[in-house]
C-alpha cells in the first residue's frame, strides 16, 4: 500500500517516525510551508519536514490546497491511502476522493467530542478524566468523518497539556499502525459519529489563559495545566504579569477576596484565595524573571501578602 503522509507539527512528526520505523511504503510527505521564526526571522522547516528529510522522503509544501495545487503530486505518486495528522487545514474533495482507501485522520480526542484545533488543551481545561485518540475516515467537514478505531487514556490530576501531547502522540501512532493494517485486511467497519453529541475545541489564545480568581481552585488548576506549555495561565501582579507554570489545589476556604495572596509557605509556594478553596502556586514566571519555584523567587524578592492578583 502506497501512503502519502500529510502533517506539520511535532505531534504529527511522532506518527511519521513510527510509520517510517514500521517499514510502511511512504511515497511522499506534504507539510505546511516553512515559516520565519525567532529574532532573525529565518525560515524554519516544520517538524514533519525535518523528519521526512532525514529519512530521505520527498517533501511537498504547497501554499494552498483548494486550487488543485496538489493534483500533480497525487498523479505522480498515486497513493492508495493518505494519512493526515495535524496538517493545519481542511482538505478539498479532490484530495479526499483520490486514494482507494481514502484519507485517514488521527485526531487527539474521542470523537465526536472536541472537534477542532485544540482538543488536548480543552480536555485538560475542562477537567476531563478520560481522553484518547480517534482514527477517522475523512470527509469534507471538520473532524466529522466516520470513526475507524479509538484508544482511551486517563488524564492525570495535574497532567499538563504538554505532557498529554507527548503521550497521545505515541498512542496515536500505534493506533494508526493498527488502523492501516486492518484497512489492508478489510477488517474494519467505519462507524458514523453521533453529531448531536459533538463539542468544539477552538484554537487557544493568550487571552484564554487569563485567570478569573472568582472561579474554584479546581477550575483554575485545570486552566493552569491546560495552558502549559503555551501560552501559560496568567494574572496581573503589581504592575506586571505573573505567568503560572504549576499549582496545587488546597481545599481550605479563605475569608478574603478571591485573588488575595494569603501566605508564602516553604515547600508549597504562594497560597492564593479562590472563589472556592485556595491554590498553592508552585512554579511561576514573575515579571522580568525566568520560570522558577515561587519559594526560590521569594528568597531574593519580596512578595507581599494581602495584595490581590488579577
Amino acid at each position: 500500500m502506497k501512503i502519502l503522509f500529510m502533517g506539520t507539527p511535532d505531534f504529527a512528526a511522532v506518527t511519521l517516525k513510527m510509520m517510517i520505523e514500521s517499514g510502511l511504503d511512504i511515497v511522499g510527505v506534504v507539510s505546511q510551508p516553512d515559516r520565519p521564526k525567532g529574532r532573525g526571522h529565518k525560515l524554519v522547516p516544520t517538524e514533519v519536514k525535518a523528519v521526512a528529510v532525514e529519512a530521505g522522503l520527498p517533501v511537498f509544501q504547497p501554499e494552498k490546497l483548494k486550487n488543485g495545487e496538489l493534483k500533480n503530486v497525487l498523479d505522480e505518486l498515486q497513493p492508495d491511502l493518505i494519512v493526515v495528522v495535524a496538517y493545519g487545514g481542511i482538505l478539498p474533495e479532490y484530495i479526499i476522493d483520490y486514494p482507494e482507501y481514502g484519507c485517514v485522520n488521527v485526531h487527539a480526542s474521542l470523537l465526536p467530542k472536541y472537534r477542532g484545533a485544540a482538543p488536548i488543551q480543552w480536555a485538560v481545561i475542562n477537567g476531563e478524566k478520560i481522553t484518547g485518540v480517534t482514527t477517522m475516515k475523512m470527509d469534507s467537514g471538520l473532524d466529522t468523518g466516520d470513526i475507524l478505531l479509538t484508544a482511551k487514556t486517563e488524564i492525570g490530576k495535574y497532567e499538563t497539556s504538554e505532557e498529554l501531547f507527548d503521550r497521545l502522540a505515541k498512542i496515536g501512532g500505534e493506533l494508526l499502525l493498527e488502523t492501516i493494517g486492518r484497512l489492508e485486511e478489510g477488517n474494519i467497519t467505519p462507524i458514523p459519529q453521533n453529531h448531536a453529541d459533538h463539542t468544539y475545541a477552538p484554537m487557544i489564545s493568550r487571552e484564554m489563559g487569563i485567570i478569573d480568581w472568582s472561579k474554584s481552585a479546581g477550575e483554575i488548576s485545570k486552566l493552569i495545566c491546560g495552558m502549559n506549555s503555551w501560552p501559560l495561565a496568567s494574572t496581573k501582579y503589581k504592575d506586571g504579569v505573573l505567568k503560572i507554570v504549576s499549582a496545587v489545589v488546597c481545599d481550605d476556604n479563605a475569608d478574603c477576596l478571591p485573588g488575595t495572596v494569603i501566605s508564602i509557605e516553604k515547600g508549597r509556594g504562594m497560597k492564593v484565595a479562590c472563589g472556592k478553596g485556595t491554590l498553592y502556586i508552585v512554579t511561576a514566571q514573575f515579571p522580568n524573571s525566568k520560570k522558577m519555584r515561587v519559594e526560590d523567587y521569594a528568597r531574593g524578592h519580596k512578595i507581599e501578602t494581602g495584595i490581590i492578583l488579577g
